[in-house]
């Protein structure tokens, strides 16, 4: 059973399906009545009043399109029902003024918005529309649950000075940033853990991000005045130096300037004090880094302008939470201008899709539609199509949920900085890959905020968050940087191959799932063994990833033991015969940054200590096609050379043939 059915299978069974569904399950519908009931998408309990979406056969769509038209002489059947329930309007949701052809052949050209007074019944109106053989589907406009956007403001404390000495930036506050390097102070958590982070300082050797990089924070409004966002902002030049109320591009939006503001229906993005969950994940993902101010960005650039760019595609605003349509019309617009990467925090209550057939052919939602035309658009060079980025949700239930379950999207588990799961955090079925979310924890009855997720918030200042909300965006920066790389070196990939070496790169999370973890939120424990191999495939590492699209082999060494590693393990199946010679070549960086002891070569077995934490790189010498190298009038096999990185971590396994006091049977 695939990921996506395990997870409908799970949320049926553990939420309250509609009544509707209910009624079908118990046989009291007739077959038509069954068949009518079948084509609702979803319930009608979180339904935004006065709205429905339907989704029509391709006969109907030609003759909406086709209102006003002198040769219309009758109404067709959908709109007879519009008219008898005082429908307002039917209107397309989807922006057919881009990519017109490639969304008709999608048919996204078929779904449709039915505007009515807020006082109709909905599900009766509902089921008029889907009697018709004119009307396949039809979903209420769900509005998404808003997740929550309260922060603890930073309160200036910068407790180790040690740690600045490390950090590539002189960003103020990038001490306070342990997501990024861990080293394990005592004040950011109790049970802190060095390395728990994801790597990205020496990945930041590489690359720091690039402006032809676009990521589309599906969210609230990201505050583009912050003075640490200002920079790395996504900008629409057309409609900054056109006129005010004026579709300067043509793109079917007015004075979109920054993104839209779909939550609202305008060009203006908006946030407030109140309100800064878009901003504070904008900051994790760009926020402008080495600018002096503030904190580094993952893929922020090097205070050289060359962050990558933050479009706000606005979905919630205050009070106002956008449904279905608007999302659907959110994420089509990053597609169409420009995004790669799509940033979702967000996701439905659990319980208002609880259809067993929501992804199967002839079922799926609009905002599925949506989404999977992002997936199907390549705004990058580097990469097919668009990467879609889902935080898995904190309920701390055994699932993630809709729709980070679905099998096309990365859903991000969050980890604490002890390297355990968080209290909070969604897990096992539809969950891929696991980032620092962050966690609070309480001395006595006050509580301790510095092992949240410091970053921007709406007010120009910076404040601490929790919650796989700031998990996702650090494997949304992280593959910005990873697309950055690809094109700073001319490396092209599927989006198959994309993600699958995204998910690859990363550190084990199981060998220290035992035991309990006492709850250091909520004051209650968690049993580890039930998060095993149920976080996704690991813990997410910036620098492995980078050296998978590299086509570099990471070795991971223990620190502060020696080793003996076998490289044949890591080129082709494992299975080599390519002969490892005894030269090898290690810069004398990468000696100072791991701390390098007694290395030596025995056979084709290589020994070594790293005394520090760290990541670097050896060139090993080797011998193709043969035992020995040819050369002149010596027949023999070919001289060649593969780079390897070493990747030193607290949390590491002992190499890959144990220490070498075990390997008697060889030395």
């Amino acid at each position: 059973m695939n990921k996506t059915k395990i997870f409908l299978f799970a949320l049926v069974t553990l939420l309250a399906a509609s009544c509707m569904r209910d009624t079908i399950d118990q046989g009291a519908l007739s077959a038509e009545e069954a068949m009518v009931a079948r084509k609702f998408i979803n319930t009608v309990d979180s339904a935004v009043p006065g709205e429905l979406i339907i989704y029509v056969d391709k006969a109907s769509v030609a003759m909406l399109e086709g209102v006003g038209e002198a040769t219309r002489v009758a109404m067709t059947d959908i709109e007879q029902i519009a008219d008898e329930v005082g429908a307002y309007s039917i209107e397309p949701v989807f922006n057919l003024k881009v990519n017109a052809e490639r969304k008709r052949a999608l048919g996204m050209d078929r779904w449709y918005a039915v505007s009515l007074p807020e006082n109709v019944d909905l599900e009766s109106v509902a089921r008029s529309f889907a009697s018709l053989e004119s009307v396949e589907r039809v979903e209420f406009n769900m509005a998404i649950e808003k997740p929550s956007s309260e922060a603890i403001p930073f309160d200036g404390n910068i407790f180790s000075s040690t740690r600045a000495s490390v950090m590539p930036f002189n960003d103020e506050r990038i001490e306070m940033q342990w997501s990024l390097n861990n080293t394990a102070e005592a004040h950011f958590y109790p049970t802190v853990k060095a390395g728990e982070d994801i790597n990205v300082l020496p990945a930041w050797e590489l690359t720091t991000g690039r402006p032809d990089i676009i990521v589309a924070v599906v969210d609230s409004g990201v505050c583009y005045t912050h003075p640490d966002l200002k920079d790395n902002m996504w900008v629409n030049e057309a409609e900054l130096n056109g006129a005010d109320g004026v579709d300067d591009d043509g793109n079917g939006y007015v004075d979109d300037i920054y993104g839209y503001n779909f939550a609202d229906n305008m060009g203006r993005i908006m946030w407030s004090a109140k309100d800064s969950h878009g901003t504070h994940v904008a900051g994790i993902i760009g926020a402008t880094s080495n600018n002096g101010i503030g904190i580094a960005g993952i893929a922020g650039g090097s205070g050289n302008g060359d962050g990558v760019r933050i479009m706000s595609s606005q979905i919630m605003s205050g009070s106002n939470t956008a449904g279905v349509k608007s999302i659907g019309e959110a994420i089509e617009y990053a597609a169409d201008n420009g995004a790669s990467i799509l940033q979702c925090s967000w996701g439905f209550k659990p319980g208002d899709y609880p259809s067993d057939v929501m992804f199967e052919s002839g079922s799926a939602s609009a905002e599925y539609q949506a989404l999977q035309y992002f997936i199907s658009t390549s705004n990058c060079p580097a990469m097919d199509g668009g990467l879609v980025v889902f935080a898995a949700g904190n309920e701390g239930m055994p699932l993630a949920g809709y729709p980070a379950a679905y099998n096309d999207y990365l859903s991000v588990t969050a980890f604490a900085p002890d390297g355990l799961p968080t209290y909070y955090t969604c897990y096992d079925k539809g969950c891929n890959i696991s980032a620092p979310g962050g966690e609070y924890y309480f001395v006595g009855n006050s509580m301790r905020e510095y092992g949240c997720i410091l970053s921007t918030l709406a007010n120009g200042d910076y404040g601490y968050m929790q919650g796989t909300s700031q998990a996702c965006p650090h494997v949304s920066g992280i593959a910005a940087l990873g697309l950055s790389y690809a094109l700073d070196n001319g490396l092209n990939f599927t989006l198959a191959e994309f993600k699958s070496k995204l998910l690859t790169s990363v550190n084990n999370f199981d060998s220290v799932l035992v035991g309990t973890k006492e709850n250091v939120g909520t004051g209650g424990t968690l049993n580890l063994n039930n998060y095993r191999g149920k976080m996704g495939t690991g813990k997410v590492d910036t620098y492995r990833f980078l050296m998978s699209l590299r086509g570099t082999a990471c070795i991971p060494v223990a620190v502060g033991q020696e080793v003996i590693i076998d490289f044949n393990k890591y080129m082709g199946d494992g299975e080599t015969s390519i002969k490892v010679l005894s030269k090898y070549t290690i810069s004398d960086e990468t000696r100072a940054t791991l701390g390098i002891e007694g290395e030596r070569m025995i056979g084709d077995k290589f020994i070594i200590t790293c005394t520090k934490p760290g990541c670097g790189t050896i060139t090993v010498s080797m011998v193709a096609g043969g035992t020995a190298v040819g050369g002149g009038q010596l027949v023999g096999g070919m001289a060649i050379e593969k780079e390897f990185a070493l990747v030193a971590r607290e949390g590491n396994t002992v190499g890959d043939s144990g220490m070498v006091e075990d390997a008697a049977g060889w030395l």
